[in-house]
């Protein structure tokens, strides 16, 4: 037997606002049903598990235990980067290496941490500089 991760859920100042900065990133939407005076709210995903934003009114004090590692689909991870500041979010540490390698720790604008990585864009830049 196995179970299926149906959501994964978080704990939000305002569920509605962050779960709106979440669906772009994730290119993703509300749920219909949800609005923003809700304290649920939902971001449905085109691939895997739906995210959850419930209302918490407690602050966030210590770093996240779990925390997501974004691949760019279409975008390098440099212009993804700055794609993500455009719509709210920080960057809080830059493991960017000289030769391309490594990965830019984030802040969403409610200060929990992700991860962005290289993508196929930037595998595809460094194959055609090897030519």
């Amino acid at each position: 037997m196995s179970s299926l991760v149906r959501h994964i859920t978080f704990d939000a100042h305002n569920a509605y606002e962050i779960a709106t900065f979440w669906a772009k990133v994730v290119d993703g939407h509300v749920h219909p049903d949800d609005k923003p005076e809700d304290d649920s709210v939902l971001v449905v995903t085109k691939d895997g598990a739906d995210l959850l934003f419930e209302q918490n009114p407690d602050d966030k004090t210590v770093k996240n235990r779990v925390h997501f590692d974004l691949q760019p689909t279409e975008r390098t991870r440099d212009d993804e980067v700055a794609w993500l500041q455009t719509i709210g979010a920080t960057i809080y540490n830059d493991h960017r290496r000289p030769d391309g390698t490594g990965w830019v720790t984030m802040h969403d604008p409610e200060g929990n941490e992700f991860c962005v990585e290289r993508g196929p864009a930037d595998r595809r830049t460094e194959a055609n500089q090897d030519e």
